[in-house]
């Protein structure tokens, strides 16, 4: 009988701490088990809904203590506009006074001045216009011949007959085609900045209208591209003819130059556009036809223009 009590001790003692360890083992592996090799269930994909719970977590924490430091009814803090940019930006900007008009002969000065970029930049002019573009007689497109050009170099191609191209050729144009010109576009292949037609060739062009028009590429006879005067059309484009139009807000963007023209080129350029937009107004216009204007470089900061129509 004692040694039937001691084997019962024996085992009283042994079960417990292996039963322990074979539970642990056990729930170990079946934990393994329960987790696929890749996929949902995977144990990295467990691991990485985790960590972003927990993330999620301590932004909800760092938000909630945000709201508690900042006064009820306190509209949210966020940094002026002025703060958010660069700091070449921000010195340059402090040369310009708010809330100050310059003559224009002022603005071009200044705008060159205050040019944070390394390149050579575009000097541009945006002007609010006080029309309405959703009628046509105020829905103001031409064109402008800047008598220093705008600093780019563009590709003017032409469509016409073959006498014409021959002329085109000779005035400049990068490429003069009939109807091989119609195959590359076929092809795709448009590799020009400007294209110039006759009015008789243009019923030819339709059928492209759907690839040339969203690029600004279709001839028009606003923008002086539809043309008989093939010659002086290719010549006026490579001089530095611009076209400018109002957008759907109502306001005129074009570009003046390089600031690598210096001032005094600038102005010029300046003047001729404005003159140009002077006689574009609408005769349906009664009140007040520009409304406000600025310049500024393609980095720079704006600078207010006194009205030159007041």
């Amino acid at each position: 009988m004692a040694d039937i009590a001691d084997s019962k001790d024996d085992k009283k003692v042994e079960t417990p701490v292996e039963a322990l360890v074979e539970a642990v083992e056990a729930d170990a592996s079946e934990a393994e088990e329960k987790f696929a090799k890749s996929g949902k269930k995977s144990k990295k994909h467990v691991e990485e809904v985790k960590a972003e719970e927990e993330r999620q977590a301590r932004k909800a924490e760092t938000k909630a203590k945000e709201a508690e430091n900042k006064p009820k009814g306190a509209a949210p803090v966020t940094r002026p506009l002025i703060e958010r940019r660069g700091k070449k930006y921000q010195e340059k900007a402090k040369l310009v006074e708010k809330g100050k008009a310059y003559s224009l002969e002022e603005a071009v000065k200044l705008a060159i001045e205050t040019n944070p970029a390394k390149f050579d930049a575009t000097l541009e002019a945006h002007v609010r216009l006080g029309v309405d573009p959703r009628q046509a007689d105020q829905n103001i497109r031409t064109t402008v011949v800047l008598p220093n050009g705008n600093g780019r170099t563009v590709k003017v191609a032409v469509f016409a007959p073959l006498d014409e191209c021959k002329k085109a050729t000779a005035a400049g144009a990068d490429q003069a085609a009939d109807e091989e010109f119609l195959k590359k576009l076929e092809k795709g292949v448009i590799d020009f900045d400007i294209l110039i037609s006759t009015p008789a060739y243009m019923p030819k062009l339709g059928k492209y209208a759907r690839v040339l028009g969203p690029k600004g590429l279709m001839p028009n006879p606003k923008a002086g591209t539809v043309t008989t005067d093939i010659e002086k059309a290719v010549k006026e484009a490579k001089a530095g003819k611009v076209e400018y139009r109002v957008d759907k807000q109502s306001i005129v963007h074009i570009g003046l130059g390089k600031t690598s023209f210096g001032d005094k080129k600038l102005l010029e350029n300046a003047n001729t556009f404005f003159d140009s937009l002077k006689a574009q107004r609408p005769a349906s216009i009664k009140g007040q036809f520009v409304k406000s204007i600025y310049i500024t470089t393609t980095m720079g900061p704006s600078i207010q223009v006194e009205n030159l129509y007041n």
